[in-house]
């Protein structure tokens, strides 16, 4: 089986992203199933490979157009020097990960790389840069031409989505509405079935309001639009409940009951997500019609260079990368084969009895 080509946005140059970027791709025998490309400079790579002290192969290249099985494949984004800043906001940080942000989505659009997986960012320092999104989901959302994308964070135990990605809390009440949660449930019931397998999957619903309003005590928005949506979605086979009052349900264990989970805001998901699977969980972007992954963490500032940072979730990130890629692969294949197989010509007997 040829190796999944994955290719990599290095993120915020002064951050933790290269150095569990490249620990992740020291394991031995992980080029058998994945082909690294990284987007950024041999210069700066070489840099944190030096305070990682690891010694890994690399080839660089001016495109993912080809590249070295086998080996780590460095694409140059730019050749100027960088003043790297570790554990600082600046706007060169900035600047260097929406360039290689930029350059991986063009290789992706040429089919020249199968998957991306996305290293943190931060938020001050992109702002600096005049990245003109507020992550990571919008830009690709954006970028590839679809609607509505989904924010879901997965585990092999958990699986959250949030109706609304970065905005202030005081925006998400104005912000939700049926039409909106009734898209999301949509988009975590089509990825559920297409991207991990679950035939017929069951989802919940959280309400937005403490104790899902309480019968309407405390709010309106789950009477008026969050059970409407449920009730929608219902009724076109899905099987969906709620709204939840989203204390009870994490803390009485009822997640677990659940092939996916749909939260209202950010916080209100990945706070319980971080809380039962941090390390061990990955952020994937559903909806698009490319694969996109990236880490459960941040920057991680505070641990920049000193070599202590943690690549589970990395690591992660990039076999859950390649495992959807491998799955809508192979359902593409079947699909394919069924419809050869339906518009197979019909064969006649000398009697006339038709076979198929």
């Amino acid at each position: 089986m040829e190796p999944i080509k994955i290719g990599v946005s290095i993120g915020d140059i002064n951050g933790i992203g290269l150095e569990v970027i490249l620990k992740t791709f020291i394991q031995e025998n992980i080029s058998k199933y994945i082909t690294p490309v990284i987007y950024g400079s041999a210069k700066v790579v070489s840099y944190h490979k030096n305070i990682v002290g690891l010694d890994l192969q690399m080839s660089t290249c001016n495109s993912a157009e080809r590249v070295h099985q086998n080996r780590i494949n460095v694409v140059n984004c730019w050749q100027e020097n960088v003043n790297i800043t570790l554990g600082k906001a600046t706007e060169q940080g900035g600047q260097y990960a929406y360039r290689s942000l930029e350059v991986a989505v063009h290789d992706l659009k040429q089919g020249w790389i199968d998957a991306l997986v996305t290293a943190p960012i931060n938020k001050a320092a992109m702002k600096m840069a005049n990245f003109p999104f507020p992550g990571h989901t919008e830009f690709l959302t954006e970028n590839f031409g679809v609607k509505q994308s989904l924010m879901f964070m997965v585990s092999d135990n958990l699986k959250i989505g949030v109706a609304t990605n970065h905005i202030p809390v005081s925006a998400v009440a104005n912000t939700i509405t049926k039409n909106l949660i009734t898209e999301k449930i949509h988009l975590m019931h089509d990825s559920l079935r297409n991207d991990f397998g679950i035939e017929r999957p069951t989802i919940a619903v959280l309400g937005l309001n403490p104790h899902a309003s309480d019968e309407g005590n405390i709010g309106k928005e789950e009477e008026q639009i969050i059970r409407p949506a449920i009730v929608q979605c219902k009724k076109k086979g899905m099987l969906v409940m709620g709204p939840y009052a989203a204390d009870g349900f994490f803390g009485s264990s009822q997640y677990a009951k659940f092939d996916g989970i749909l939260a209202m805001y950010h916080d209100q998901g990945l706070i319980p997500f971080k809380a039962l699977s941090f390390g061990e969980g990955v952020n994937f972007t559903a909806g698009l019609p490319i694969v996109r992954t990236s880490p459960d963490h941040g920057t991680g500032f505070d641990l920049a260079g000193k070599n202590e940072a943690d690549h589970s979730s990395f690591r992660k990130a990039v076999y859950a990368a390649a495992d959807i890629v491998r799955f809508r692969r192979e359902m593409e294949e079947i699909k394919k084969n069924a419809m050869v197989k339906k518009k197979k010509p019909k064969e006649v007997q000398q009697e006339g009895e038709i076979l198929e």
